[in-house]
């Protein structure tokens, strides 16, 4: 075999987030082919083979990459529409719009979502895509194509919907899929995508989209099906508390006891936002392991609420954060969640002690990869896991006069990433992507946005 060729960074405050908050002032970490091999205070061994580059990281922060636990990529070509509307106007609103994509669409909308994350630190992505028209072509395949093609981690949630219109719910008719077909083709999507290796570049989840827009069997049969293939189980969740009156009315019972009653809590399951939970439900989460997307930015952009994050760390409930789809965060990336995640909790009912910068921090890296089945691979810099890390800019004049690296990170303007590393690859250098045109990506949104805005207004 091949000797590992080695990559040496040097001269830089860590973060790791491991189960110890370990941080090294001045350290060293050491990259082996895909594997972080060694870290530490002070400069890398001597004697080190097969170096191929090293890097002074004098003036940054090192902390794993950024995971990213919520999205929907096809939303990157409707943003800015319905923005003073709550949750349930807004689905009204744009699913009409929505209904409308197709292949070409959704890749050139994944392209734009995964750049603006990979080049503001994320590593590991996710899609919870769950809109498939009939005749739309291959949305599954496009989307992981691209994530492919940038180079992150990707896990797609294979979402799906079949209460329509005609049932009661919001999608149109034609936006749907049957029951059967939404479980044949999820299954086909995982047996033909997800990677159960260890440095898995794609995996799939199944994902039904939510209470209120999938029949009650779709939710149990997901399940099942899940578990017989191996493979982790994503939906929205308590989101709002419109949710809630809908559970109580249709099933007689709380969004968290209709997911108990269908399978859906467990330590392979992971909801979005789960803003509006009670003592009980945060129990049944911590006891299951379920595990939480919290969306602090699309949760205040549609007055969803304010999730009970400290509570629930608290309690055990593993927690990661999500962008959600950038119809209701246009920033589209993830370092301003951990800024708002702190500050939007520090409004609720703990005040200043909610979160603090290293809690926001490992929500966004080690708690992400809690939530997506990942924890051994992934989210802390650790002999072993997987070279997923970034390098933050700290010596400019947006955090210089901050004394400590992480709260400059978290409380401060979004740093500048100077490299992104994803198993063992450099995917980003001094802010821009190396695996992507990010001038022919923003080109190819605004021509697609434009396409389906007249497409949706001819329908």
């Amino acid at each position: 075999m091949a000797a590992a060729q080695r990559i040496v960074i040097e001269n830089c405050s860590i973060a790791t987030v491991d189960a110890n908050d370990t941080e090294y002032a001045t350290g060293h970490i050491v990259i082996a082919d895909n594997r972080i091999e060694s870290l530490g205070a002070g400069k890398a061994p001597e004697g080190l083979e097969n170096v191929v580059r090293r890097i002074d990281a004098t003036g940054h922060l090192v902390t794993p990459g950024l995971i990213n636990t919520h999205h929907h990529f096809y939303q990157w070509i409707t943003r800015g529409l319905a923005t003073d509307h709550n949750l349930f106007n807004w689905l009204v609103a744009l699913y009409p719009t929505w209904a409308r994509i197709d292949e070409r669409m959704a890749h050139s909308a994944a392209q734009g979502s995964l750049a603006m994350m990979a080049r503001g630190g994320v590593t590991t992505a996710m899609d919870h895509h769950y809109v498939y028209p009939q005749g739309s072509g291959d949305l599954s395949g496009a989307i992981i194509g691209a994530a492919r093609d940038m180079g992150v981690r990707f896990t797609l949630a294979r979402g799906s919907m079949d209460r329509s219109e005609k049932d009661g719910g919001l999608p149109p008719d034609f936006a749907v899929e049957t029951l059967e077909g939404a479980l044949a083709a999820t299954e086909e999507t995982v047996k033909q995508y997800h990677d159960a290796s260890f440095d898995a570049m794609t995996q799939v989840a199944v994902a039904p989209c939510s209470p209120f827009s999938v029949s009650t069997e779709l939710m149990r049969d997901g399940a099942e099906l899940a578990r017989r293939l191996g493979v982790r189980l994503h939906t929205h969740g308590s989101e709002t508390v419109e949710e809630e009156k809908f559970c109580h009315e249709l099933f007689g019972m709380g969004p968290t006891d209709y997911f108990e009653s269908t399978g859906w809590l467990g330590e392979d399951v992971w909801m979005a936002h789960c803003v509006h939970m009670n003592d009980s439900d945060i129990a049944a989460f911590a006891r299951t392991r379920t595990g939480v997307a919290h969306c602090p930015s699309s949760n205040a952009r549609l007055a969803a609420g304010i999730a009970r994050v400290p509570d629930m760390l608290r309690a055990g409930v593993p927690v990661g954060l999500g962008v959600d789809g950038t119809a209701s965060n246009e920033s589209g990336e993830l370092h301003t969640e951990l800024r708002n995640a702190l500050l939007i909790n520090r409004l609720g009912a703990h005040k200043e002690a909610a979160l603090n910068a290293r809690q926001a921090l490992r929500l966004g890296t080690y708690g992400g990869a809690q939530v997506l089945g990942r924890a051994a691979e992934i989210g802390s810099l650790e002999p072993g896991k997987l070279a997923d890390l970034v390098l933050w800019k700290l010596d400019t004049l947006a955090h210089a006069s901050i004394a400590d690296p992480v709260t400059a990170l978290v409380f401060g303007a979004a740093a500048p990433v100077t490299a992104s590393f994803v198993n063992g690859r450099q995917i980003v250098a001094d802010g821009r992507l190396l695996t992507a045109d990010e001038d022919a990506i923003a080109r190819s949104t605004r021509d697609e946005a434009q396409r389906l805005a007249r497409i949706a207004a001819q329908a």
